[in-house]
């Protein structure tokens, strides 16, 4: 479906991102991995695609830095040619919570950066090749329910940032269409842990009691979106924010508890 495309796809090292580039791989792409520091886990995904007859390169780059974005678009257009497929997977989270006001100033800006603003430069980076050919697809992270921009109680930047680039999906969806150049985002659920890269047959069985679905959700389950909205004849669909989540929605049933705790 895919072959012949050049899919860039970062912080690909593992988990959600790992499963992605898999997943494009089968499909037809040649892969280029993203990785910070787990440079094992990304050769091994790059030499898992290599032996699916598919080109891949790995790659070291932070992409809250502008200059190491820059240098992981070269280096692939160099290994690879240039970038048909953009999934902005990597994005710094930190996983204590705390208030706000609670953050240091250098905490904010490498969440805005990682998050929004490096997203925004590697969007920008590719855009001139891909309008070159006439066609391109452009993925977006975001978390549930992040197109309805709620508050997210210490989580406050990182959300902000996400809801942020909610925005700039659509905004550029709707400046690019004309360019054959698709702008969506996928926001998962509560996947946890190695279910980040299992397959959807390997949670079958599997009871979950906060899925509304009854299973927990996988890898797989939003790598099959990726995989479909960059496909050719899904160039219909562009500027959405689409949940994977099994119908949860943990900000909403956690919000009370969050509340609690930010007032003892």
């Amino acid at each position: 479906m895919l072959n012949g495309k050049t899919a860039l796809v970062t912080g690909s090292a593992k988990g959600l991102g790992r499963r992605t580039a898999l997943e494009l791989a089968a499909s037809g792409c040649d892969v280029a991995l993203n990785y910070v520091s787990s440079r094992e886990e990304a050769e091994r995904a790059a030499a898992d695609i290599l032996a699916m007859g598919r080109k891949a390169v790995a790659i070291r780059a932070d992409i809250s830095r502008e200059e190491e974005a820059d240098r992981l678009v070269s280096e692939v257009e160099r290994e690879l040619g240039m970038v048909d497929i953009l999934i902005n997977n990597a994005g710094p989270f930190i996983r204590e919570r705390k208030l706000f006001a609670d953050y240091g100033r250098e905490e904010i800006h490498h969440l805005m950066n990682g998050n929004l603003v490096g997203t925004m430069l590697l969007d920008h980076r590719v855009l001139p090749g891909m309008r070159a050919k006439g066609w391109g697809r452009i993925i977006h992270f975001g978390f549930g329910h992040a197109a309805e921009a709620r508050s997210w109680p210490h989580r406050a930047v990182y959300a902000a940032a996400k809801v942020g680039l909610v925005s700039f999906t659509k905004t550029l969806a709707v400046e690019e269409a004309s360019h054959g150049i698709t702008v969506n985002m996928i926001c998962p659920g509560d996947i946890r842990g190695g279910n980040k890269e299992k397959g959807i047959a390997d949670a079958r069985g599997i009871l979950d009691e906060e899925s509304p679905r009854g299973r927990p959700g996988t890898g797989e389950d939003v790598a099959r979106v990726i995989t479909f909205l960059c496909q050719p004849e899904s160039d219909f669909i562009t500027g959405n924010t689409i949940d994977v989540s099994g119908g949860l929605d943990p900000i909403r049933a956690n919000l009370r508890d969050q509340i609690g705790v930010s007032r003892k």
